[in-house]
C-alpha cells in the first residue's frame, strides 16, 4: 500500500513534536494543529515530563516550569518560524507559546497580529454537534 504524502497540518505537527522531544527530552503524547484564517494554533498534549509535573505541584516549581518552557520557546522561535515557513510557505509575524500546568498542555501561537484565546474543553464536542447537525447533549 502506498502511504499517502502528509497534510501542512501533519508537517507541522511532526516538526513541533520533533522540535518538543529534541529540546526537552520528552515527547507529547499527541499534538494538535489548527489553522483560523491567518492565525496558526498548536497543543502540544501532555507535553509535561513526570519531573515537571512533580516540580509543579508548589505554585513556586509551576511558575518555575513555566518560565522555563516560555524561555525554551523564546530561545528557539526562530527554528520553529522557519520550520513553518518551509511547510506552508506563509512567514510567521507573531509566535507566543504559554503552559498549562494542571494539563500539562502547550499551546503554540503564530498569528499575524491577532490576540489569540485559547479555550480547552473538559470534553470532547462530536462534530456533527458541533456543525449543528447532530444531538446537542454532551456529557
Amino acid at each position: 500500500m502506498n502511504k499517502l504524502d502528509p497534510t501542512m497540518a501533519e508537517q507541522v505537527a511532526q516538526a513541533i513534536s520533533v522540535f518538543q522531544e529534541q529540546r526537552t527530552g520528552y515527547l507529547p503524547k499527541a499534538v494538535t494543529v489548527v489553522l483560523s484564517d491567518d492565525t496558526l494554533v498548536v497543543t502540544l498534549h501532555e507535553a509535561l515530563s513526570p519531573a515537571e509535573k512533580a516540580l509543579s505541584r508548589t505554585p513556586e516549581g509551576a511558575a518555575r516550569v513555566q518560565e522555563y518552557h516560555r524561555q525554551l520557546f523564546k530561545d528557539s522561535v526562530d527554528l520553529l518560524r522557519q520550520e513553518i515557513k518551509r511547510i506552508t510557505g506563509i512567514a510567521v509575524r507573531e509566535a507566543a507559546a504559554e503552559v498549562e500546568i494542571t494539563t500539562g498542555a502547550m499551546v503554540h501561537a503564530f498569528t499575524t497580529g491577532t490576540m489569540v484565546q485559547v479555550f480547552q474543553l473538559a470534553g470532547r464536542i462530536s462534530t456533527d454537534t458541533w456543525n449543528g447537525s447532530g444531538p446537542s447533549d454532551q456529557s
